[in-house]
């Protein structure tokens, strides 16, 4: 995990950046909403490079994609975001509707599919309102997937994943972010623990609840629930720090 929601994945020979935000501490305000950054990167964002892709749950909150980041985008050999982000961003950047597939070439022959999955950023009724989010799943022939929610809540749009994947690593944007009032606009613990149990063989680990005021549940919290719960299968990552996983 480099920052809040950023993490870098190295699999089968790419190297894949999420939701790029590498600004230093500050506070920002979008029109009646402040949100502050407690820090900034874990490492220097340009160490990571070369990027094969940008995974970029939407591109239009400061917390997914802040100034840094946006700068960071060219960088990249790919970006892929919503449909609507592509347009916005420009510069051959690949849109994604929920189940749309892109692929990458690998190193050793072979191709990395990515598919766009559903994500709701809040309540029911939210969408006109948040805008466009996407989740990813990355696939590649004999291996487990990696499925990476993107920024939502559980809700029924995301029990077609686990029925359509082998996914061996769930990455969930949890933290129960709270940036326009009393209602969560990520997943809170009871929404994890929902998460994971469709995921049942997969190892699941967490970003987006580390390192912003508007996140209301920490790491610490989704460790307890899901110990209260008798779930094994949390995995915590820790900034900067990498974490070697066999599938």
């Amino acid at each position: 995990m480099i920052d809040g929601p950023t993490l870098f994945i190295e699999y089968a020979g790419l190297r894949i950046l999420t939701d790029p935000t590498f600004d230093p501490p500050q506070v920002y305000t979008m029109g009646d909403e402040k949100l502050t950054k407690f820090n900034g990167p874990a490492v220097d964002p340009d160490s990571l490079l070369p990027v094969d892709v940008v995974l970029l749950s939407h591109d239009h909150h400061m917390d997914n994609l802040d100034q840094a980041g946006r700068a960071f985008l060219p960088k990249a050999k790919r970006v892929i975001t919503t449909a609507s982000g592509s347009k916005r961003l420009g510069g051959g950047t690949i849109g994604l509707h929920p189940w749309e597939k892109s692929s990458i070439p690998l190193p050793g022959g072979g191709n990395l599919t990515i598919t766009g999955t559903p994500a709701r950023h809040g309540p029911t009724g939210i969408e006109p309102i948040i805008g466009d989010v996407i989740g990813f799943v990355l696939s590649v022939d004999g291996n487990p997937d990696i499925y990476i929610t993107g920024d939502t809540v559980w809700y029924e749009g995301l029990e077609p994943v686990a029925q359509r994947f082998d996914v061996g690593l769930a990455v969930l944007h949890a933290g129960a972010a709270q940036p326009r009032g009393p209602f969560n606009v990520t997943m809170n613990t009871n929404d994890a623990i929902e998460t994971a149990s469709r995921f049942k063989g997969a190892k699941i680990t967490s970003v987006h609840n580390y390192g912003w005021s508007h996140f209301i549940q920490s790491r610490e919290d989704l460790q307890k629930a899901f110990k209260v719960v008798g779930n094994d299968r949390l995995l915590t990552l820790e900034p900067g720090t990498p974490l070697d996983l066999t599938l």
